[in-house]
């Protein structure tokens, strides 16, 4: 692994079960240190078979990771300290309130009490929810509960911070301020893997993209460089379905 690079991956095989095809099919994949990258795909294209194998929820089948010159076969408790992650669903309690869901998974990073109340204050008064700090999760709206699934990711202030479809769901608002909190982050040098199916929100956030379909690797590239080898294309959204076909996907 390079010093540029923060994950290294190598030839990376998932099979489930039952499956004819590989779930992810022989993947090779630098992520460089401060850069937001895309894993962009159709429903079932691998993107989060393999965020899954990156956070240790699932063995692969062959292949080689590598998270910041740690072997993820070998040192996967000491990556899980290093990385963050926002998952699809929401992983909240919805009979606890935003504080006390924050406050649970600060104590499951090993936070100590005294320096978790004001690290919860101001991430809740940063995505606009500390007057609602003492009111339960079940009251919220959908874009309330998505900024306060990212923040739970976040208390242990991870160097790597995976998010899968982070804003699926948001009204506009709250997509701007996810937008706009994670640029911010990303600027005081936090890497992040972002997959989501809102080209316009990978267009925006990415330094880098991978557009993966049927577990293989099709294109990697910045969007607009590209863009800029697809005339036919003015839009990432115009180059994603040139790339996987604009036929239904699903399951």
């Amino acid at each position: 692994m390079d010093d540029k690079s923060i994950v290294e991956i190598r030839d990376l095989i998932k099979r489930y079960n039952g499956r004819l095809e590989p779930a992810v099919d022989n993947i090779s994949l630098e992520i460089h240190k401060g850069e937001i990258f895309g894993l962009i795909g159709p429903n079932g294209a691998g993107k989060t078979t393999t965020l899954m194998i990156l956070c240790g929820l699932l063995k692969p089948t062959s292949g080689n990771i590598r998270i910041n010159g740690s072997d993820l076969s070998h040192d996967l408790n000491l990556i899980k300290k290093f990385i963050g992650v926002v998952s699809q669903e929401i992983a909240l309690y919805e009979k606890l309130t935003a504080y006390e869901n924050l406050y649970y998974f600060g104590r499951l990073f090993n936070i100590n009490k005294k320096e978790l109340n004001p690290v919860i204050d101001a991430l809740l008064n940063r995505m606009g929810l500390f007057k609602y700090k003492n009111e339960m999760i079940g009251k919220f709206s959908g874009g309330m509960k998505r900024r306060i699934n990212i923040l739970a990711g976040l208390l242990h202030n991870p160097k790597l911070l995976i998010l899968d479809e982070p804003s699926t769901g948001c009204d506009v608002q709250s997509r701007n301020v996810i937008r706009e909190y994670l640029l911010e982050l990303n600027a005081t040098g936090t890497t992040m893997i972002y997959t989501s199916h809102l080209m316009d929100d990978v267009e925006k956030l990415c330094s880098r993209i991978s557009i993966i379909d049927y577990g293989k690797i099709i294109l990697t590239g910045t969007p607009a460089g590209l863009i800029s080898l697809h005339p036919e294309c003015t839009s990432l959204e115009d180059l994603f379905l040139i790339s996987t076909g604009r036929y239904l996907r699903d399951k």
